[in-house]
């Protein structure tokens, strides 16, 4: 079996998981709907449970592709499902047709629309190259001493989350530059600087998904279950509010615990506004459709920023109108064709899939049952917020090891934290606001390279080792849980949000 490697197309052995956790999943999934259905929750709803937890398996092994596993999954939920009894009335079956409707439910929520016009946005980046001008133009103004160069890519970073709503498109833009950047100073790929760097881009791009509502894809989910579920729409700017604080904080520890663990072997290197400049003259000067994506990109800012506020117009729809005057003939920057090649279609798919799984597991009453477990078992009823914070925070940030997308993560587990909060019966827990702070935790994957696509793209480029990134991934992962536990206690408090 041959797959790629970092280093070209190797004969690499697959790991067991790998290679035979389709069956596994398979296996489990008959397993669970084989057995004695528990008391209280309907076979529907334990038909979901095996679905979920195939899904978490396939996902987890990386046994198959993400669309081929929604493709999967689809089939599986409109038969399962579709032969099940109606949770309302035992005596009828659900049928086919309902139970491919429910696999088919996610497509049609806003929230959808709203990564499929991220997905645009990134492209129409890429096609005119805003989103490396913007990069290399933060990076003339920061000098050449090393740490300043590091504190130029947290700050690209940044700044990138505002207009490119996709992390992998993000680092997809930064690698290169970066890259170049480390070429012309003439530093070695291996070096520490190097390697610090390329973590770097990684990192940053991962804390300001916490930071900024359209930066990533799983925000849309856990917003789209929170819409759904709880009947409240959570605007951009109260996301920002709520998460800027926590960005902030560890953009500045991402930045300290690097130049502490992987400290560059020089403070200044010869040549690096010079290679920055090289590149922006290589670039030419702004072309047309630049300035018009640029802004239409700080137009769409401004709704986003302001909805609910100045307008009443949600993100999802002024992004779709963005999109479709970007592929307007004549005033738009890009063509069809030009953008479908763009695309992550799969990335789309898994989407709508992962919103249907969460939607059908609330319909058949299986997130219900199963949160109402897991409370029991922790004793969660009667526990002060804080350590239900506390604990919940902490099982995701164990459980994301195993996933190698917070998209997945978030379609899986989401609807069963919403459930669990609702049976916390301690007085004044705000589900909602508990709901989005766990999200937040969604977006770690900090500690492996495997945890985010974007991290497989920096880890790609040679500069570091695993060890490398588990070493400062780990003190990062410390920090941030335990600053989302100091935030819990204090400014989230404030805010009603804990």
């Amino acid at each position: 079996m041959q797959t790629v490697t970092k280093l070209g197309i190797q004969p690499v052995e697959q790991s067991f998981f790998k290679r035979f956790g389709l069956i596994i999943g398979v296996l489990i999934l008959l397993g669970i709907v084989l057995m004695p259905t528990p008391e209280g929750l309907p076979i529907a709803g334990q038909r979901m449970l095996a679905i979920l937890v195939f899904s978490v398996i396939v996902w987890m092994t990386d046994t198959i592709s993400y669309p081929a596993s929604a493709a999967v999954i689809m089939a599986l939920m409109a038969f399962l499902i579709g032969t099940s009894p109606n949770v309302a009335d035992a005596k009828t079956v659900i049928g086919t047709t309902k139970g491919l409707t429910m696999a088919l439910d996610g497509f049609s929520n806003t929230a959808l629309a709203l990564v499929g016009g991220a997905l645009f946005i990134a492209a129409a980046m890429m096609q005119t190259g805003l989103d490396k001008r913007i990069a290399l133009v933060v990076l003339s103004k920061i000098g050449a001493k090393t740490n300043r160069v590091l504190i130029g890519v947290i700050l690209v970073g940044f700044i990138l989350s505002f207009f490119v709503p996709s992390t992998t498109a993000r680092v997809s833009c930064m690698v290169p530059i970066v890259m170049g950047i480390i070429g012309a100073f003439g530093v070695d790929f291996k070096s520490k600087f190097a390697g610090m760097m390329m973590i770097a881009v990684a990192q940053a791009d991962s804390i300001w998904n916490v930071g900024i509502k359209t930066a990533a894809a799983q925000n849309m989910i856990a917003l789209g279950f929170i819409e759904k579920q709880l009947g409240i729409y959570i605007s951009w700017l109260d996301w920002f509010i709520a998460a800027v604080p926590f960005a902030v904080f560890m953009s500045v520890a991402l930045y300290y615990v690097l130049m502490k663990l992987m400290p560059p072997e020089t403070d200044e290197i010869s040549g690096g506004k010079e290679a920055v400049a090289k590149a922006l003259i290589e670039l030419g000067p702004m072309k047309t459709n630049e300035k018009k994506l640029m802004i239409l990109s700080v137009i769409l800012l401004f709704l986003w920023a302001t909805e609910k506020i100045v307008h009443p117009f949600d993100t999802s729809s002024t992004t779709i109108a963005a999109i479709a005057i970007m592929l307007l003939p004549g005033i738009g920057i890009m063509t069809w064709k030009e953008a479908q090649a763009k695309i992550p279609w799969g990335t789309l798919l898994l989407f709508g899939v992962g919103i249907s799984l969460g939607s059908a597991l609330l319909s058949t009453k299986a997130a219900t049952w199963l949160a109402k477990m897991i409370v029991s078992a922790f004793g969660l009823q009667t526990m002060p917020i804080l350590m239900v914070l506390a604990i919940l925070a902490a099982f995701l940030i164990i459980i994301h090891l195993g996933f190698a997308s917070a998209t997945a993560l978030a379609a899986a587990m989401i609807p069963i934290i919403i459930s669990m909060l609702q049976g916390v019966q301690t007085p004044g827990v705000n589900v909602v606001g508990m709901t989005m702070i766990l999200q937040y935790v969604v977006s770690f994957g900090f500690i492996l390279p495997v945890n985010a696509p974007q991290n497989m793209v920096a880890y790609g480029t040679d500069t570091f080792e695993v060890k490398d990134f588990i070493k400062t991934g780990i003190p990062l992962t410390i920090i941030a849980y335990a600053l989302i536990l100091i935030l819990g206690a204090t400014y989230w408090k404030w805010l009603g949000l804990v």
